[in-house]
């Protein structure tokens, strides 16, 4: 790359917009390990939260700021001067502070709070001027800019400028856009706002049509240098931008798109696999760059185009990425010593206690199982739990299934210590092991999702199993893997219970229970 390239930065938003998702919500120690892994990556912003949304969130934001090495951290708030104070007070021990405060500035967002055009103008003054006094980097978004008039997006952005926003953001809040119009939408600002060549224009998409990636990157060649983007691009409804294909879209097409970002792609692959684990989203096997069959390779001719020369059929490398590039099998024989260091080759950082524990499930599972593939240990890991938070446990379970019915399910849980027994019957094996659940454990929850994934091929491979409740509100997640589909299945059930019920004591619901809507 040469000097003369325009420096892009890179606005990680995955533990903010991306925990709305539905049913994505991280706990507190996932956020930190997450916001660890992204500030190691070199993204230059991290949007650690909505401080004001609950304690919860306002706790993570403020550790996050504090431990923070390379990274500014960002927090998120309403146009409304609480919010402001409440995300200063999570964020100003941070060596790198960012305010970033919002509006929606369309026609259909005006209505929402029922200001005028004069009126919501002044209150973006008051408010910008206000984050300004606190904090020297401030960020402003017009919500969904793309659908404002331009000429009132150009007065509010005008005003946010003069009131000391040194970022603006234009969001596509509804993945409404295409990349000719988020190409000419920053070129528009940028020729007849006042001051817009002294500032950092950010552009934030989602992927409702499938036009996040071209759009943002449209958006960089017009003149923005900021993209806002998620790991897996994980948000709501169709997601966000994915930063994993913003980066090596630069990075592969450097010779049309002349920018560079400060990302190690070399731990992309890590950090996909991670949030996959944490958020309970599992990464579709055909997503770009990161997914399981990015670098796979199938048909005849692109197998003997690619023994013959690599290039013929993949246009970067699996380990820029970082896709090891031998995929080695363990088995009942290895060692804790070759565990610890092939989790470690992928992403794993585990403390002693922590390897004790999945090593016992890893031989388990290698009893089961001949070959354990890369894939499997990554399963292992997802059924990882913490103690503290697992006051649900299966002890035991029995299943009568086949053509003649009913199928019938006999179960054991651990309920806060205490063993409880049931049999129920059901359609199915499935059904009538969550029907044992739901009798030996009070819950309103509503099953949303039940998904099953075959972790690697043959008869003895592992599934992995994704279960989403939502009782009043609270949506949660549960995944595990098992070679048996039910025991995982139930597993997953379980997992998702027990999150539920540290949602249930901490009294949070999703974060639209404060009545905000999505940035972007």
């Amino acid at each position: 790359m040469t000097q003369e390239q325009d420096r892009v930065v890179i606005f990680d938003t995955t533990l903010r917009d991306g925990e709305q998702s539905p049913g994505a919500t991280m706990t507190h120690a996932e956020k930190l390990e997450i916001a660890s892994l992204l500030d190691e990556m070199g993204v230059d912003i991290i949007e650690a939260g909505f401080p004001i949304a609950s304690e919860g969130d306002f706790a993570a934001v403020a550790e996050i700021a504090k431990n923070a090495k390379n990274s500014v951290i960002c927090g998120l708030a309403r146009a409304q001067l609480p919010d402001i104070d409440r995300c200063w007070e999570a964020i100003k021990h941070a060596s790198r502070p960012r305010i970033h405060t919002f509006i929606g500035t369309s026609p259909l967002h005006r209505a929402i709070p029922n200001l005028t055009m004069d009126e919501m103008a002044e209150r973006i003054d008051q408010t910008v001027s206000h984050a300004r006094n606190l904090c020297d980097n401030v960020q402003w978004s017009p919500m969904d800019a793309t659908r404002t008039e331009e000429d009132y997006l150009c007065r509010t952005v005008e005003i946010a400028i003069k009131a000391g926003a040194t970022t603006i953001n234009i969001p596509d809040t509804v993945g409404y856009t295409a990349p000719r119009e988020s190409a000419a939408l920053i070129r528009m600002l940028l020729e007849r706002v006042p001051g817009a060549d002294e500032i950092v224009f950010a552009t934030h998409c989602h992927n409702d049509l499938g036009m996040a990636t071209a759009n943002s990157l449209a958006a960089v060649e017009a003149g923005a240098r900021q993209i806002e983007c998620t790991i897996n691009g994980l948000g709501e409804r169709a997601g966000n931008t994915a930063l994993e294909e913003v980066v090596m879209a630069l990075k592969v097409r450097n010779d049309i798109m002349p920018f560079q970002t400060g990302i190690d792609t070399t731990k992309l692959m890590n950090i996909s696999r991670r949030v996959a684990t944490v958020s309970g989203f599992p990464v579709q096997f055909n997503k770009a760059i990161v997914g399981k069959n990015a670098f796979a390779h199938e048909s005849g001719i692109h197998q003997d185009g690619m023994l013959k020369n690599a290039e013929t059929f993949e246009i970067m490398r699996p380990e820029d990425v970082g896709l090891t590039e031998t995929n080695i099998v363990m088995g009942k024989h290895s060692g804790r010593a070759a565990l610890r260091s092939k989790l470690e080759d992928l992403g794993f950082e585990l403390g002693d206690n922590q390897l004790k524990d999945v090593f016992v499930r890893f031989k388990e599972l290698a009893d089961r199982k001949k070959e354990i593939y890369e894939e499997d240990l990554i399963a292992l890991m997802r059924t990882t739990t913490d103690p503290e938070d697992e006051r649900i446990k299966l002890v035991s379970l029995r299943v009568v299934c086949g053509t003649e019915g009913p199928q019938q399910a006999d179960m054991t849980l651990e309920v806060d210590g205490t063993e409880h027994q049931t049999s129920q019957t059901g359609d199915g094996p499935v059904d009538a092991s969550f029907n044992c659940i739901k009798a030996l454990v009070s819950h309103t929850a509503r099953l949303q999702l039940y998904q099953v994934h075959a972790v690697t091929e043959g008869t003895d491979a592992q599934a992995t199993v994704s279960v989403r409740l939502d009782e009043d509100g609270r949506i949660v997640t549960g995944q595990s893997a098992d070679t048996d589909t039910v025991v995982a299945s139930v597993r997953a059930y379980v997992h998702a219970l027990n999150r539920l019920l540290v949602r249930r004591k901490k009294g949070g619901t999703d974060k639209r229970e404060i009545n905000y809507k999505d940035v972007g």
